[in-house]
């Protein structure tokens, strides 16, 4: 897809210069949040964003530091300098409710950063949650006890990755920031509306991801669509066109 805005950037006093895309609109303001080694200019992004864009609405694209076009070395981050800077734009860019929407690790960022608001702004803060094969804990269920093995002693695991041409690397910050950070083990607290969308077919995040965060989540309001055929991007048009109808749906809660 052509770009549709020029990228900005969001200086900060010691950490990254982070790289974005906002149009203002009504909101809530839909807040993007990529996946590991992901950036904003994948295809549910940038679809994202024309929708809203054409439709009047509020978003947000970012890159975290280490990523795309934003600063940094990506093997200096962890999960948690990811969601400082999630936190760090939506505090400059949004204003009022925000809706986040999350892809992979996004989805695990997604919630991070939503209890934060939600601890620090109070309930309205979040208008609700989609994720897109969110895989909160993936330090945990991801990798097996050889690799775990290989990140501790080794500082780094390397992978090949059918997702792009750079290896997938795992460092031992962020795995241990992982670690540390683990949601599924107990009760999240967070009443807002969620929709979580899996591929049956995802060969990276097992659909009973998706079906253990339902459990785990407080809120009477979550919705799992298990899609058919179904791969780990779900960036098919029939995809992209239930993220966006999902994403209407949670903005404007009479449709």
């Amino acid at each position: 897809m052509a770009d549709i805005s020029p990228a900005q950037h969001l200086d900060r006093a010691g950490r990254p210069r982070l790289a974005y895309r906002h149009v203002a609109g009504a909101g809530p303001t839909i807040v993007f949040l990529p996946g590991y080694m992901s950036d904003m200019e994948g295809g549910k992004a940038t679809a994202l964003f024309a929708w809203a864009a054409a439709e009047g609405r509020a978003c947000l694209l970012l890159d975290y530091a280490g990523c795309g076009s934003s600063d940094g070395l990506f093997s200096e981050q962890t999960l948690l300098d990811w969601r400082g800077d999630v936190l760090d734009l939506i505090d400059a860019k949004v204003d009022g409710p925000a809706l986040l929407v999350g892809s992979s690790m996004g989805g695990w960022l997604m919630l991070l950063a939503a209890l934060m608001l939600v601890r620090r702004d109070g309930p309205g803060r979040v208008a609700g949650l989609v994720g897109i094969a969110a895989a909160p804990d993936f330090t945990d269920w991801g990798f097996t006890p050889e690799e775990k093995a290989i990140i501790l002693a080794e500082g780094a695991l390397v992978e090949d990755t059918p997702y792009g041409d750079q290896p997938y690397v795992t460092t031992r910050a962020f795995w241990q920031s992982g670690e540390a950070n683990r949601l599924l083990g107990a009760a999240i607290p967070l009443a807002c509306p969620v929709r979580l969308l899996h591929g049956q077919e995802d060969g990276d995040v097992p659909p009973d991801v998706s079906l253990r965060l339902a459990a785990a989540l407080t809120s009477e309001d979550v919705q799992v669509t298990l899609v058919k055929g179904g791969d780990h991007r779900l960036s098919r048009d029939g995809d992209i066109a239930l993220l966006i109808d999902t994403v209407a749906r949670l903005a404007t809660p009479h449709i």
